[in-house]
């Protein structure tokens, strides 16, 4: 079997200015003899192409393209003596993020139902009053602190139900609320439990530190912009409301947060109010410690994420039955995550074992200019928030970035690269405008806007958030012009 290397292959800041070696000079020597380079290149091509074909025609679901089609990509190539452990050693690479995600997912539901964010919501109403500019501030602050779940569609009910009331009593168009909650969602998506950091991980088979923690400037940027932006655009929704806007009191505004997010509504899982005050200091001091923890690197982050739930559930629930109950209400998103990360092992083992993903990328090597190859981070880095539009997370991060990442081995730079630029723009500013996530509708659905106009509104806000984190990230040595 093939042993394909994707460690970042040493300083790469050092080659960019050197002319761009040899392909073969970069890519391992191949280890087979049953297949043929360009009959691998052929098979790894069709593959990938069948994959974006089935998914976004929706003709069969993600999991069954990731684990089917390599499987007969690598049985007509020749590897069906092979293929038990070929497959075994991709679901073994992504089984400590399949572990890390689950546990990530368990944690911020069970804070979610805890109440951990009400508070925050309370606070932000009673702040911003009745001024457009501070409610659209305050509605990026709410999304991007509720956004750590790294769950689009929570974040969009929690925001949305906490804040139309809001924007219909000063007479602010949904529109804006939409627009708001994209920028701020689309930014915290790059968390590592988040779905495109996630799937950088997994299909490069990187640690988390690897891409996540040098793009934390950037992100840092892209937050502080999309504050900025917030602001402009409430200004903006304050002037075209101009004398007709109805001043609203503070104390009606803080009211209109519905029951079911500030107190106890249907299904969620609250602690008595006896319990509910100190409940939430703790949960608050337990997630900043497992974020500072996370930064820092104290331990490995499925270990982090595995210990904070498990204390969180016993102080939360120190019962049995209520344990259960935890683990029964949220099984289903946890099945639904995890089993499609190890698929994706099933599919990145298949491609990067066989020397399908090495063959690709020598391909693409002979008819990429020399004069783009060294530059190959920025353009992923710009061009992955538009096609957020084109192709799903799963499509583009586990069918296309492997072989841009090779790609870009071919010429001195090391594959976290291209993850980091990846990430930056390709369904994480994208993915809240995509009509290819579910979630999408779930924002607008709720907050009774057009996708089209979301589209048009918020698109350039987005696109910039992209390109104010591609600068920083090439000011902070995250990848090299």
């Amino acid at each position: 079997m093939l042993d394909i290397d994707l460690s970042p292959r040493g300083n790469s800041s050092a080659t960019h200015g050197a002319p761009p070696p040899t392909p073969l000079a970069v890519l391992h020597e191949p280890l087979y003899e049953k297949a043929s380079e360009t009959m691998l290149a052929a098979l790894g091509f069709t593959t990938i192409a069948l994959f974006l074909l089935l998914t976004m025609t929706r003709r069969v679901s993600v999991l069954v393209a990731l684990v089917l089609l390599p499987v007969l990509a690598a049985l007509a190539g020749g590897f069906g003596a092979e293929l038990g452990p070929v497959v075994l050693e991709g679901l073994s690479t992504v089984a400590p993020t399949g572990i890390m995600i689950a546990f990530a997912v368990l944690y911020f539901s069970l804070m979610v139902d805890a109440g951990l964010f009400d508070p925050l919501i309370r606070a932000i109403l009673r702040i911003a009053g009745n001024d457009p500019r501070w409610v659209a501030v305050g509605t990026a602050v709410l999304t991007m602190c509720v956004a750590l779940d790294g769950d689009g569609a929570s974040t969009f009910l929690i925001t949305v139900s906490a804040l139309l009331p809001v924007y219909k009593r000063l007479g602010m168009r949904p529109l804006v609320l939409t627009g708001v909650v994209c920028l701020g969602a689309g930014v915290m998506n790059m968390v590592p439990w988040g779905g495109p950091t996630m799937r950088a991980i997994t299909a490069l088979k990187l640690d988390s530190s690897e891409i996540f923690t040098p793009v934390l400037p950037a992100m840092g940027l892209g937050i502080a912009w999309v504050l900025v932006a917030s602001f402009l655009i409430g200004g903006r929704e304050r002037r075209r409301l101009g004398a007709l806007g109805v001043p609203v009191p503070r104390e009606e505004a803080e009211r209109d947060a519905p029951a079911q997010v500030s107190g106890d509504g249907p299904g969620t899982m609250r602690a008595p109010e006896s319990r509910r005050t100190w409940l939430t200091a703790f949960n608050l001091a337990l997630t900043a410690v497992l974020l500072i923890s996370l930064v820092l690197e104290l331990m490995p982050l499925p270990v982090l994420f595995v210990l904070g739930f498990a204390i969180a559930l016993l102080v939360n629930h120190p019962t049995w039955e209520q344990q259960q109950a935890v683990l029964d209400r949220h099984a289903k998103s946890v099945v639904l995550v995890t089993t499609m990360i190890f698929a994706a092992g099933v599919f990145t083992g298949v491609l990067t074992e066989t020397g399908m993903i090495s063959e690709m990328a020598r391909a693409l090597v002979s008819v990429v200019p020399a004069s783009l190859g060294g530059h190959l981070p920025v353009l992923v880095a710009v061009t992955g928030m538009p096609l957020s539009l084109v192709f799903t997370p799963d499509a583009y991060y586990y069918g296309i970035l492997p072989v841009l990442a090779e790609t870009a081995g071919a010429y001195g730079l090391a594959p976290a690269e291209v993850a980091r630029a990846a990430v930056l723009g390709q369904m994480t500013t994208g993915f809240p405008l995509s009509p290819l996530t579910a979630s999408t509708f779930i924002l607008v659905g709720m907050s009774g806007v057009q996708l089209g106009r979301h589209q048009r509104f918020i698109f350039g806000w987005a696109f910039a958030t992209t390109l104010v984190m591609t600068a920083g990230a090439l000011l902070t040595g995250a990848f090299a012009l």
